[in-house]
């Protein structure tokens, strides 16, 4: 039981926290005016996060599968848990923001002179590379808080952010207590993630990122000012986190949405 919710719990972790510093690796590019290359660095991130629920969602199911003739709010119970994972992967990378983000501008400064990067994890593999990376541990400060609230803050980014990230954390949750309320329709349950997760991806692909990509480019320019990308990083961080909390109210009533569609089919 516990083996049992203790590994997607560990992969949830993984996956946001993983997602949550792809942040850092585009302030550091941002740092460093190489955001192309701070982009292609990005990619080791979500590798390590679609590794992560590759593995996480067979042990999903077997956890849902298993709950089957058991009370629901036990099932509901671990979901929820599951949930707080998610919470507490975006927390990690809250703490490990500020290493990140230098290590993330020493990373692409490495990749572009070595070409690739298994050359670049090559030139890194010395005892005075790893002593050197070190010194550039920093947490985080109340100050970096106080900075990141103060001023004009992109609201309606944050809001966007706060409920896409509570899309997706809560989607394939939703689908599979769906399946397990819906036994007769387990199947056409359990793929319907679509029906929720789509609706962050538009959200994401035509508001999100356009944003995101026009800031960053005015900051590249000269026209906003570091300090001010460092507060939209610092603050949709903070909006991932309230969307992952946000996902906790959300699993019961997407889960009864998804049982309402599947019976019209």
């Amino acid at each position: 039981m516990l083996l049992q919710l203790a590994l997607p719990f560990i992969f949830t972790m993984i996956i946001h926290a993983a997602d949550s510093l792809s942040y850092a690796l585009r302030l550091g590019g941002l740092r460093t005016k190489r955001i192309t290359i701070a982009l292609s660095l990005s990619g080791m991130l979500l590798l390590v996060s679609r590794s992560s629920n590759m593995a996480q969602g067979p042990l999903l199911g077997s956890m849902v599968d298993k709950a089957n003739g058991v009370d629901s709010s036990m099932l509901q119970t671990q979901l929820h848990l599951i949930l707080g994972a998610a919470a507490v992967g975006t927390v990690i990378a809250i703490l490990m923001f500020p290493t990140m983000v230098r290590w993330s501008s020493r990373l692409v400064v490495h990749l572009e002179k070595s070409g690739s990067i298994p050359g670049m994890f090559a030139s890194l593999c010395s005892m005075n590379k790893m002593k050197n990376a070190l010194h550039y541990i920093s947490w985080p400060r109340f100050s970096m808080l106080q900075t990141c609230f103060g001023g004009n803050l992109p609201r309606r980014l944050m809001v966007l952010n706060m409920s896409v990230t509570a899309i997706y954390t809560v989607g394939v949750l939703a689908t599979l207590y769906a399946a397990y309320l819906n036994p007769e329709q387990a199947m056409a349950a359990s793929q319907s993630s679509g029906l929720i997760n789509g609706m962050a991806t538009i959200l994401l692909t035509l508001l999100i990122d356009p944003r995101i990509a026009l800031l960053s480019d005015r900051s590249l320019r000269g026209e906003i000012r570091l300090e001010q990308m460092n507060r939209v990083y610092g603050c949709m961080l903070m909006s991932r986190l309230a969307g992952t909390l946000l996902a906790q109210l959300l699993l019961v009533p997407f889960a009864l949405w998804i049982s309402l569609v599947v019976g019209w089919i």
